[in-house]
């Protein structure tokens, strides 16, 4: 059993999990939506950069890129962290459970259908099975990496050293 939070597992296995998103949700727009894969990071963007950044036109731009990473790698830091928290005492398949819930409770929903039509209204559009997909690959990803890179908890490394 895990007694702590392994906490530098739990950022870097949200930066994992927010960059496979990004990528995940870009092609499944593109592949699945028949729509452009900068479309989501403009949406992203725009949070910063107001509204005048979203498409049309859904090229790439540099700017709305980067500045959807400055706002997406930070938030995905914090939300591994609390998947971290959420399973740290969890071997992989429940801890896997628990990140999908998160995924599709706490960052769709909650993102989505309250603070979205409250403060970033384009995110409403959104509201789809590709969102809904890719929301819950992060929990899934995040808790997985997690999982994986976590220290072995004091009383196992004991146990297994011989002590």
């Amino acid at each position: 059993m895990h007694e702590i939070t392994d906490w530098k597992a739990a950022v870097s296995a949200g930066v994992i999990a927010g960059v496979v998103f990004m990528m995940a949700e870009m092609m499944m727009v593109w592949l699945f939506m028949g729509q452009s894969p900068w479309g989501p990071p403009r949406m992203m963007a725009a949070m910063v950069l107001g509204k005048e950044v979203l498409p049309p036109p859904a090229d790439f731009s540099l700017t709305a890129m980067m500045t959807a990473m400055a706002i997406h790698l930070p938030l995905s830091a914090v939300y591994g962290a609390i998947i971290g928290w959420l399973v740290h005492r969890f071997d992989m398949l429940a801890a896997v459970l628990i990140g999908m819930v998160f995924g599709i409770v706490a960052l769709y929903v909650v993102n989505f259908y309250l603070i979205a039509p409250a403060m970033f209204p384009w995110f409403v559009e959104a509201r789809n099975w590709v969102s809904l997909v890719a929301h819950a690959m992060f929990g899934i990803v995040a808790a997985a990496a997690y999982v994986g890179l976590r220290k072995p908890s004091a009383h196992r490394a004991a146990s297994s050293t011989g002590r």
